[in-house]
């Protein structure tokens, strides 16, 4: 029982510490990591070199994925890209069915973008269908909202879920996990649009709704600003051709060996690597700048990728860390143990990403803490399998985006940039956010039973 007092007491001071005190998260975890190590009784000598090579032992792989995945994000975000992808998803479902359309929208473009940003630079394009289609304001909100939280807290290469995937032993099947995330992610995208229809009638009631009756020139003048917008193609491929090459090579890497052993296995075996796939789509994103001087708005586009990438790096590097130490005691056989003979297997990382990510607003935070902590356990409580593995990383996803509320970011971007005030976003885009982690459990808890 000490054993499991002492993990509790180390929960609770990476929630006090992110949430109440709002410590970088990075800096938290590996405080954590050295209160986790004297509490746990482990060598005073062997603490800082197990810290460490949890720490690198993550990145060695997983760090260049999410800098490259990020930096093709940077890049499709500046380039007018993901204006681009909506133009093509609303060509294609028309206008029959707004607020689907919107989450659609949203699905693809969160991808390659961060929830965070793609909403900011969909907004004016949601109001714009919002006016011209006579549908409400909120309802267009909450199925952009959802359908881009969808992809962000389940689908490579989005950061979070690359790094609870590495955490798990899953770096080298990322394809498995985009296989399976794709699917739960359109799951809870749907969920999201169903409670979305709820609002259809109702108007934002925040401060300066009345100004969004007049943003379909907005619309028109960012697209403007974007200049020369990029063809589907070139908007959609890299992002798309990394994720197929994945795909093709863990199909290829199936112990059936569907394209036998000979030089086709080797191509698509190589390709398939996240980091080759994800160089190939950095290069296909070269087609997307636009300045005279390329080699400079390159350089830049890298340079705001990294920005964003570094501290997203620094958590997950501490999240291995972290986990690394409770890999070093007892506790992951103890819990394992116990929580098998308590039945409950699947639903444990869902609980703790989601207290987590309630408590402290981040779900990537949530996504790499939660997977270093279960991690020791998988094997004691029946998830040690490949498939076990992605279904926890979904469960953690599904934890990580219950719920959106006034400590995330994210709450606050659809709130303002919505007009909607804070308790109607909570009635709205909360609730909405409880549905779809629910949701998305719900499916993964039946997948379990039929994979399992």
């Amino acid at each position: 029982m000490s054993l499991v007092l002492i993990l509790l007491a180390v929960i609770a001071f990476i929630v006090i510490a992110t949430a109440k005190f709002k410590l970088h998260p990075f800096l938290t975890l590996i405080l954590a990591s050295f209160l986790a190590a004297f509490a746990y009784g482990l060598p005073s000598a062997d603490i800082a070199k197990t810290i460490t090579s949890g720490f690198g032992g993550i990145l060695g792989y997983i760090g260049l994925v999410i800098v490259l995945g990020t930096i093709i994000g940077t890049i499709l975000e500046k380039s007018g890209a993901a204006i681009t992808m909506a133009d093509v998803v609303i060509k294609v479902l028309g206008k029959r069915f707004p607020t689907l359309t919107m989450s659609i929208i949203g699905y693809i473009v969160s991808i390659p973008v961060f929830c965070d940003s793609g909403f900011v630079i969909l907004n004016s394009l949601k109001q714009s269908m919002a006016n011209r289609m006579k549908v409400s304001s909120v309802s267009m909100s909450v199925a952009l909202a959802t359908g881009l939280y969808a992809t962000h807290t389940f689908v490579p290469p989005t950061p979070g879920p690359i790094a609870a995937a590495g955490n798990l032993g899953l770096e080298s099947n990322l394809g498995l996990v985009i296989f399976v995330g794709i699917f739960v992610a359109a799951f809870a995208a749907l969920a999201g649009t169903l409670w979305a229809n709820r609002f259809a009638n109702t108007q934002p009631d925040g401060e300066g709704a009345e100004e969004l009756l007049n943003q379909q020139d907005e619309f028109d003048n960012l697209k403007k600003a974007y200049g020369t917008l990029p063809s589907p193609t070139r908007a959609f491929a890299p992002i798309f051709v990394p994720i197929l090459l994945i795909c093709l090579g863990s199909i290829a890497n199936f112990p059936s060996a569907p394209v036998g052993d000979g030089v086709m296995f080797d191509i698509l075996a190589f390709l398939g690597q996240p980091v080759n796939a994800l160089m190939i789509g950095l290069f296909l994103s070269l087609s997307l700048l636009k300045s005279n001087d390329k080699v400079k708005e390159f350089s830049d586009r890298i340079s705001q990728g990294l920005v964003v990438a570094a501290p997203i790096l620094l958590i997950t590097g501490a999240g291995g860390a972290f986990g690394a130490i409770l890999k070093a005691t007892d506790i992951g056989t103890f819990l394992g143990e116990s929580l098998s003979a308590l039945g409950i297997g699947i639903f444990m990382p869902f609980v703790v990403a989601a207290a987590l990510k309630s408590a402290q607003g981040s779900s990537t935070v949530a996504l790499v803490a939660t997977s270093a902590l279960v991690a020791p356990m998988l094997g004691d409580i029946g998830l040690a399998s490949d498939m076990g593995r992605v279904l926890t990383v979904m469960a953690i996803g599904a934890g990580a985006m219950t719920v959106s509320h006034a400590n995330d970011s994210f709450f606050w971007v659809v709130t303002q940039f919505s007009r909607m005030s804070v308790k109607q976003a909570y009635k709205a885009q909360t609730m909405a956010t409880l549905i779809q982690g629910i949701t998305a459990m719900a499916l993964v808890y039946l997948l379990s039973l039929v994979m399992l």
